[in-house]
């Protein structure tokens, strides 16, 4: 299948490891020019020279703070200048805290809002004039499944990413007439570092085995296993791809079905 993404542009963001890693090397993979960043300098160096090496493919590495939204602008700006375009963006950052309610607190609040909402909004606003100029962008954002179905003890992330798929729909009206396709991608369960740390966080809570919390999240998906971040990419891919052009504003779960309503 012809994905049209070779040449393009793609920033990806918290590309270091996990989803956003592996969406960057998906999207190389495809032919496409990366920029990456994440809080890490020698991490994201680090993720940027395996992604030359495996793909051939430029890659701008920058750390960046996605809550600072001068820094987004920096980056932003220093990926135009690079590549003189930016035609995708895949926004992305780090889970919050796992906790039920009575035991958040204000500031985690706040930085769970600037970290997993207001990152989206400083990247939007960045990219779109890009996106506009070339009548064509893609503007991806990684949320949970949580935006569906609330997991126990995630309220940060319950609560905080459901804004989100508000922001997608409202940029996909306004902005659909530029050739701009904005959706949203929600994994399920994922073996990832951050599952990892869940599951270290619940075992401490309930005194489970990490291994039986794993097997319980098998369990109760339809597949029976937890989902691959190989497997999560391909879906990005293919919304940033020209095979998806008539699909934005929608919320696509990865989630080996886990997700148990119909709509």
């Amino acid at each position: 299948m012809n994905t049209g993404l070779k040449d393009r542009v793609a920033i990806v963001c918290a590309a270091s490891q996990g989803l956003g890693f592996a969406c960057a090397s998906a999207l190389a993979a495809e032919g496409a020019r990366l920029a990456i960043c994440s809080r890490d300098e020698k991490r994201i160096q680090s993720a940027a020279e395996k992604l030359r090496r495996q793909h051939h493919v430029d890659v701008l590495a920058h750390a960046v703070d996605v809550t600072d939204p001068a820094a987004v602008e920096r980056f932003v700006a220093a990926t135009a200048e690079r590549f003189q375009r930016i035609d995708i963006c895949v926004t992305n950052s780090g889970g919050p805290p796992a906790k039920g309610f009575l035991a958040t607190t204000n500031d985690e609040w706040q930085r769970a809002l600037e970290s997993n909402f207001l990152s989206v909004v400083y990247f939007a606003k960045q990219v779109i004039p890009h996106m506009q100029r070339a009548h064509w962008g893609r503007l991806i954002t990684i949320t949970s499944v949580s935006v569906k179905q609330p997991v126990p003890n995630l309220v940060y992330s319950n609560a905080v990413r459901s804004s989100v798929v508000g922001l997608v729909k409202s940029l996909s009206n306004e902005f659909g007439k530029d050739g701009i396709l904005v959706n949203n991608v929600g994994p399920g369960f994922t073996a990832t570092d951050r599952l990892k740390q869940l599951a270290a966080s619940r075992s401490k809570v309930s005194g489970q085995s990490e291994a039986d919390i794993f097997a319980a999240w098998a369990a109760d998906t339809a597949v029976k296993r937890v989902g691959t971040p190989e497997e999560f990419a391909d879906v990005v891919v293919w919304l940033a791809s020209e095979r998806a052009s008539n699909v934005t504003g929608q919320t696509i779960l990865v989630d080996g079905g886990s997700y148990r309503g119909t709509f």
